[in-house]
């Protein structure tokens, strides 16, 4: 049962008194489980350009398209435009739109490293020294953004890739880790994750295609580091078109998945939805048990996250924790394919997606 937001009785029919006015949904033959997390999205999509004014329809249609049909109740945005993704976020809260508690980093690129993919028109500061990533990451607190986050490497196609350098991702790591906020990591290659650990960077935000696995000696500092692992495999079968190359490309990335969950790391859930137009979760929960257990999968989208952003009250199906949940259609320990069929998403009690 939930009241004000928060889950105040935890039990089976006849087990919890129901008060008269309660809105009672029948699960018979359905799981429950806490709200998702999805740690890597975009809202960068035309749908949210002038979310400030747009008609709060559309946008509650295109958040259900993307979002909360697969059950997602908190989301990291890594990056989009925040004349769009903050007053997005507000009117969210404020219920005029549905949508997950939606939390914002923003992003800085090492000099000369506006990536090949992202539009040249999209502004996104490039930072050449530690002072300069400094102050930016200032810029983005005081607007309110919960986080940064930092392309270690840049991809640029045909020329080489353009790797921030460690003392300049510092200078924003020390910002952000002063007032409490997380750093995320985009690494294009070796030197790219070398910065992460020598910056004291958080979270990477994907695995590295170029990569064949971690070293041990990688493992070892991501480990005493508590440096977190968001995987996005599904992103790499968009972004190649060879089958081959995009075989290969996943399993090496799945392989690096495989020996980070073994090494005892934060596995986080994300898929660069808003980037990439894969809103189906399906395939990615595929490919994440290529490594993992179901269990385990399931814990990337709640526990995991709720432990290591520090979110006390939520995670877990629990007396006082917060009142997001999911009820999926299926047992997703019987096939972890049933973590994509929802039939609710709750956020805080009130029903934010319903399966027709």
């Amino acid at each position: 049962m939930i009241s004000s937001g928060v889950i105040t009785a935890v039990g089976g029919a006849g087990e919890v008194p129901i008060p008269t006015d309660a809105r009672v949904i029948d699960c018979a033959g359905k799981t429950i489980v806490a709200g998702f997390w999805n740690s890597h999205v975009h809202f960068t999509e035309a749908a949210w350009v002038n979310a400030a004014g747009a008609p709060a329809a559309p946008l509650t249609a295109h958040m259900e398209e993307m979002l909360t049909r697969w059950g997602f109740t908190t989301v990291w945005d890594l990056g989009s435009n925040p004349a769009d993704s903050l007053p997005l976020r507000r009117r969210v809260n404020a219920g005029e739109v549905l949508g997950p508690n939606i939390l914002l980093a923003g992003n800085m690129y090492p000099k000369g490293g506006h990536p090949v993919y992202v539009p040249a028109e999209v502004a996104v500061p490039e930072v050449a020294t530690p002072e300069a990533a400094a102050q930016t990451a200032r810029e983005f607190l005081g607007m309110g953004e919960d986080g940064i986050k930092l392309f270690t490497g840049a991809f640029m196609g045909d020329k080489p890739v353009v790797n921030m350098d460690p003392a300049v991702a510092k200078g924003a790591v020390d910002v952000a880790h002063a007032e409490g906020k997380p750093v995320f990591a985009h690494p294009q290659n070796k030197m790219g994750v070398e910065t992460v650990m020598a910056a004291g960077v958080d979270v990477m935000a994907h695995t590295v295609a170029r990569e064949e696995g971690y070293t041990s000696e990688q493992l070892a500092r991501f480990k005493s580091q508590g440096i977190a692992l968001i995987p996005t495999l599904s992103l790499f079968t968009t972004v190649v078109l060879d089958p081959g190359v995009t075989a290969r490309v996943i399993a090496a990335t799945v392989n690096q998945l495989r020996q980070f969950a073994e090494n005892g790391g934060a596995v986080l859930f994300g898929t660069d939805v808003g980037f990439t137009r894969i809103y189906d979760t399906t395939l990615e929960y595929e490919l994440m048990h290529r490594a993992l257990s179901e269990r385990q999968v399931l814990a990337t989208l709640t526990t995991n996250p709720a432990q290591y952003f520090k979110a006390a009250k939520k995670g877990r199906v629990e007396r006082g924790f917060d009142g997001d949940l999911v009820v999926l259609d299926g047992d997703p320990m019987a096939d972890i394919r049933n973590l994509a069929k929802v039939a609710y998403t709750i956020r805080a009690g009130p029903i934010i997606y319903q399966n027709p």
